[in-house]
């Protein structure tokens, strides 16, 4: 799966970072999971905006952040920034986030 990602995250035009997460990324998925995939990029609009402009491929489910909405939930805890942080799998990574999520971990 995280091959699959990696082509998609590739596909995308213009810089992004894109992280697995979920079941996928912690190993515990089955065959009904979907694949949770967290895109960070310089978005402009709503969610549903967002979305249309990334195009995902059936099964992916996405979040599209921008860095800052990123941190934002980091810095508040919040459960899914935690598990970006803690068990997410970084398939390409422009913003250099994985490096700047570190001190987060296991908070």
């Amino acid at each position: 799966m995280i091959e699959e990602v990696r082509k998609f995250a590739e596909s995308l035009r213009g810089r992004y970072s894109v992280f697995l997460v979920g079941s996928y990324a912690r190993g515990d998925f089955n065959v009904w999971s979907d694949v949770d995939v967290v895109v960070v990029g310089e978005f402009k609009g709503n969610p549903l905006q967002r979305l249309r402009e990334l195009d995902a491929p059936p099964g992916f489910e996405l979040i599209p952040l921008t860095e800052e909405e990123l941190m934002d939930r980091v810095t508040k805890r919040d459960p899914l920034a935690l598990e970006l942080v803690n068990y997410g799998v970084p398939v390409r990574d422009d913003f250099h986030l994985a490096r700047k999520l570190k001190p987060w971990e296991k908070t």
